[in-house]
């Protein structure tokens, strides 16, 4: 599958052992519990640093508290550099947290899901399969193979898991998204705003905990954009599932997003960034 979910090897840097076993006793301090209310979420992290090096310059990301709520799209805004990337890269879980104190994935059946133990217990092939069952990814360009037809692109999620999908649960999600017409043609021969929608609804056809969206609507018009996050809205509703929007567009934000969250970047030193993820 041409997605960074399944094409990027799985970044190992540093271990959340130690520092799950530092927290572990503060969790259930009154004072914890205040900081960190309770909240249902398909999606909860609590406590989480990332740092990245390159030629000579270093940036962390810090996240006290984030979460996705289902049946919402959580939006999160930031400028370039400011770490959308990383976090992206953490949440689709290629990339592994210098330490962690939670990270939880609820699926709607009620199953739950430890990340931060399977980072810790270093379990690799649980990894991979919470990353192919759990998640779906949306990039900017969609990610289309270009030599399979937009209805093999969608239903390739479902392939990849062994999972059959009847002709009509596509036909219905095609309909919904106006993409009917497009199912028996090649990516190349149909527009920015199909092929987007397209990826949408591959991401969400194999029904994932959480949809993440790396700047949907970047390469697509005003109208455009909002008919792939109207879509997106429309699916997180209907599937009860959660969707993390990144982006720049702050119109569509405010017109679809339950809550909003952006970046505060913090310069530490001339080589040194220092970037907090917090609520709006």
């Amino acid at each position: 599958m041409s997605s960074r979910i399944l094409s990027k090897s799985l970044y190992v840097a540093g271990t959340v052992a130690d520092a799950c076993r530092r927290r572990r006793s503060d969790r259930s301090s009154d004072a914890y519990q205040a900081r960190f209310p309770s909240v249902t979420a398909s999606l909860d992290v609590k406590d989480l640093r990332k740092s990245r090096t390159q030629a000579g310059s270093r940036f962390d990301l810090v996240v006290e508290r984030f979460f996705s709520r289902p049946g919402e799209i959580t939006a999160v805004v930031g400028e370039s550099g400011s770490g959308k990337s990383t976090l992206l890269d953490i949440l689709s879980l290629i990339m592994r947290p210098d330490s962690v104190a939670t990270f939880h994935l609820e699926r709607r059946g009620g199953d739950f899901i430890d990340v931060a133990d399977l980072w810790a217990r270093r379990d690799e092939r649980a990894l991979l399969r919470c990353r192919r069952e759990d998640i779906g990814y949306i990039l900017q360009q969609g990610g289309l193979l270009p030599y399979l037809s937009v209805r093999d692109n969608i239903l390739l999620p479902c392939a990849i898991l062994g999972r059959r999908l009847c002709n009509e649960d596509v036909a219905e999600w095609a309909s919904r998204l106006g993409i009917t017409e497009c199912l028996h043609r090649k990516p190349r021969h149909i527009s920015g705003g199909q092929r987007q929608r397209a990826a949408l609804l591959r991401a969400l056809l194999h029904s994932p905990t959480i949809v993440l969206a790396d700047e949907p609507t970047a390469a697509l018009d005003r109208e455009r954009g909002r008919e792939v996050i109207g879509g997106l809205q429309e699916a997180c509703r209907s599937l009860n599932l959660s969707a993390v929007l990144v982006t720049h567009d702050i119109e569509l934000v405010e017109r679809y997003s339950a809550s909003r969250w952006r970046f505060v970047p913090e310069r530490v030193g001339s080589d040194f960034i220092r970037s907090h993820l917090v609520a709006d």
